[in-house]
């Protein structure tokens, strides 16, 4: 399951960079057509830039909230619980073997 969210994520953040290129082949395009500035070019692009930007950030968060509810679904512990227990395992055997 985690495999197939993986990929779905990945793909759409692909999808996000692709539209950065097609972006940048749409306004040489469109300086040759309607004959746009090159200031306004390179408005568009960053514009773009922002919003894939923006998308891979709402993506990535979601990404990490279904990754958080599957762990917790399958009742496992992060990687600071664990080490905080394995501390006090090693502090109760020091302690029993004095």
């Amino acid at each position: 399951m985690l495999e197939l969210f993986e990929k779905a994520v990945m793909t759409t953040i692909g999808v996000a960079a692709i539209t950065q290129k097609k972006a940048e082949e749409l306004v040489a395009e469109m300086k040759d057509r309607c004959k746009i500035s090159e200031d306004e070019g390179k408005q568009f692009v960053d514009k773009i830039q922002s919003l894939a930007k923006e998308s891979r950030e709402k993506i990535q968060a979601i990404a990490e909230d279904e990754v958080q509810k599957v762990v917790d679904r399958l009742g496992l512990v992060s990687r600071e619980e664990f080490d905080r227990l394995a501390k006090r395992v090693q502090e109760l055997e020091s302690r029993s073997s004095n």
